[in-house]
């Protein structure tokens, strides 16, 4: 009984989780789908519980299952990878081909020419889906070590060129290569 109650209230909290990030990103069906499944496996996990209330270890398994739920929720949610990511860089060095190096690659990139406290920088901010955030990270990195990074979800995205070249996959291959370069 134990070991079905923490299994049941991971499986609900996991949906609840899922459920939760679909609604903030705006999934609405998704988010409205997934809840069938999370109300049923609720009332199934808490009826378990209440009607063995007297039995203290089914308490636990319930709670337990519920912090665990919600680390087996993000991790669901890690693999899926929702959305986009804007990632605003500042180049060190204003010299760099940085802009031309990520635009091959696939990436829409915005730049101008800013003024830090310690001279020129170059300012970027680029869109990527977030199942490419890493390698994106990767490829900063190897263009310039000492950029400065921000990364932040937009709500919102309408227009701009960047769409066209995610269609072409330019950056899904680009993510293949560096996946098989890290294994040789």
């Amino acid at each position: 009984m134990v070991l079905i109650i923490l299994v049941v209230n991971i499986v609900y909290v996991s949906f609840l989780t899922i459920r939760t990030i679909f609604t903030l990103k705006g999934q609405r069906y998704w988010a409205a789908f997934i809840s069938v499944f999370e109300i049923t496996v609720y009332i199934l996990g808490l009826g378990l519980v209440l009607e063995n209330l007297d039995q203290v270890q089914n308490v636990v398994a319930y709670a337990l299952g519920f912090g665990l739920g919600v680390i087996v929720g993000m991790k669901i949610e890690e693999k899926l990878a929702l959305g986009y990511i804007t990632v605003n860089v500042i180049s060190s060095n204003p010299d760099i081909e940085f802009t031309k190096m990520l635009r091959d690659k696939g990436y829409g990139v915005t730049s101008w020419f800013a003024y830090g406290m310690e001279g020129d920088r170059l300012n970027m901010q680029i869109l990527t889906p977030r199942k490419y955030e890493l390698n994106l990270y990767e490829t900063i990195k190897t263009i310039d070590e000492k950029a400065f990074i921000v990364a932040y979800e937009p709500k919102q995205i309408r227009g701009g060129f960047w769409v066209k070249q995610v269609r072409k996959g330019r950056i899904k291959k680009d993510a293949e290569e560096q996946q098989e370069q890290k294994e040789q």
